[in-house]
């Protein structure tokens, strides 16, 4: 939906909400025409069920209104004597509805002294489960968000089973764009197997203002600009998904809005200068080797050798593939059973298939490729044969559908049209980036679906709280201690936080402990 047709559902909302509770705002000692005029109505309404007037403020930020409806609804007609259970099941599954009836045909009361506190024990917990989803909504949507760690395109900076937090506030928070949606889930609801959310209607996009700008080499979680995967074993090119309910990715921002990028043999460059990574960033790649025997026991390369990935180890015959950092790569060749081990790096020509952008007319690989003009918003690009097959998505879909506009791209001869239009130019309505992994063998990254827009930025990873290693043996070995409450930047080897958090704690409860022993 346009901010024209949002208005126009908005101003709907409120002749709705006008010829439904006019009387009831009379009968409550206030005058009817307060009940007309947008956002003040709100404030009235909270002050006639003797509810704070922040309340309003939660009625217009997306998905906690849509617990908060049904709360406002039930406290209304509570505030006129209706507390049976029928009368909540009536309100609520009418979408609010019933006050109809209340409000032109139902002989009630407005009750002064309304005591707030519920009626029964049941009531009581609902009213406190209902605000503890509220407040933990408001936390997930707009400060702070926990994140998964499922691959291993980014170690060793993250590694596989690193439970995060994620700041929306670094980059300034995206308001949700699908409106009607379960609280706190992505794109399914657990156990149920269903969708979290309605497609329509949708927001237009917009972000809070942020504490920083994406710098390069920043570690940023974004949703998957060419994500079709109905779930993660089955994927439906014509399968859609709203923006923020795409499959979350988190890789590194090699490059931002206005670089040129190129990678040659594996090492990228931006603007023509090498990119410069933090200290804690490893790079790795694909390794050939030979034995002099018989393999290696992929679990002995882990441990001994600091191998990323026991299952990244393939042995045929005499012949190997592992990835390895080059501080592993610099210790494992000289193991007395390898006799040749070359990093795998495919030659400049050489075309990929699959890689970004799909053109016949470059001979690119994943580790040459380039130079690319990341998009900047309000840098004009040329538009013809040859560089639209970089930029027809993005003109297309991240520019077109997604904000609710028609863009078709079409030739004619040498000729582009854009909406039958000839056009040789064209100006960006967004930043972009180019994201990948530090895995360079081993990351679906930009190299492969292409450029990031800004709208599908989620945050910033902060903080690893919990990280959990399926390849150990026992569950304390399984848990990395040397990881919990570490921060994700830095150039240093991360520093474990959790004495501070247990003394933290141990403080806690023991001011609790002996408050409630003083007070008793």
């Amino acid at each position: 939906m346009t901010i024209t047709q949002w208005f126009l559902f908005f101003l709907i909302i409120q002749v709705i909400h006008f010829l439904g509770t006019w009387k009831l705002y009379v009968k409550a000692g206030r005058q009817a025409w307060e009940a007309a005029i947008p956002v003040y109505n709100a404030v009235i309404l909270m002050k006639i069920i003797h509810r704070p007037w922040w309340w309003t403020i939660l009625l217009f930020i997306p998905i906690v209104n849509l617990i908060m409806f049904p709360v406002i609804w039930v406290e209304t007609i509570r505030s006129f004597g209706k507390h049976s259970l029928m009368d909540t099941i009536l309100v609520v599954i009418t979408f609010g509805l019933y006050i109809y009836y209340i409000n032109y045909l139902a002989d009630v009361t407005y009750i002064q002294d309304r005591s707030l506190h519920p009626r029964t024990a049941a009531g009581e917990w609902i009213s406190s489960i209902l605000f503890a989803v509220i407040a933990a909504t408001l936390v997930h949507t707009y400060l702070i968000q926990p994140f998964t760690i499922p691959t291993s395109s980014l170690e060793k900076t993250l590694l596989v089973g690193d439970f995060l937090f994620v700041s929306k506030f670094h980059y300034g928070a995206r308001t949700p764009l699908t409106a009607v949606a379960f609280p706190m889930v992505h794109d399914t609801i657990p156990v149920l197997g269903v969708k979290s959310y309605l497609e329509k209607p949708q927001i237009p996009y917009f972000r809070l203002p942020g504490f920083e700008k994406i710098e390069r080499s920043d570690i940023v979680v974004f949703n998957w600009p060419v994500d079709t995967m109905k779930n993660m074993f089955f994927t439906d090119k014509y399968y859609y998904k709203p923006i923020d309910k795409k499959t979350n990715y988190v890789k590194r921002a090699v490059g931002v809005a206005g670089d040129s990028l190129r990678i040659v043999d594996g090492k990228i460059f931006i603007n023509s200068d090498p990119l410069k990574l933090p200290g804690r960033a490893k790079l790795q790649y694909n390794y050939l080797g030979t034995s002099k025997g018989k393999g290696f026991d992929p679990y002995y390369l882990y441990e001994r050798y600091d191998i990323t990935d026991p299952t990244r180890y393939y042995q045929n015959s005499n012949k190997f593939v592992i990835n390895l950092t080059e501080e592993s790569y610099k210790k494992f060749k000289d193991h007395p059973n390898v006799e040749t081990l070359e990093r795998i790096i495919d030659s400049a020509g050489n075309r990929e298939l699959g890689l970004f952008p799909k053109s016949k007319s470059l001979s690119w690989n994943k580790d040459n490729l380039g130079p690319i003009f990341i998009p900047k918003k309000g840098a004009t690009t040329k538009l013809n044969l040859e560089t639209l097959p970089f930029y027809k998505r993005l003109i297309e879909v991240y520019e077109g559908s997604e904000l609710g506009i028609d863009n078709k791209l079409s030739v004619n001869g040498t000729q582009v049209l854009l909406n039958g239009q000839p056009t040789d130019t064209y100006t960006f309505k967004m930043d972009y980036y180019w994201m990948m992994g530090d895995n360079r063998h081993n990351s679906l990254d930009s190299r492969y679906f292409g450029f990031v827009p800004e709208n599908h930025v989620v945050g910033k990873p902060v903080f690893v709280w919990f990280s959990w290693d399926t390849n150990g043996d026992g569950i304390m070995n399984k848990i990395r201690w040397e990881r919990l409450f570490t921060t994700v930047s830095g150039d240093k080897e991360p520093t474990s936080y959790l004495p501070y958090f247990l003394i933290g704690l141990l403080v806690l409860f023991g001011y609790n402990f002996f408050k409630k022993k003083r007070d008793s």
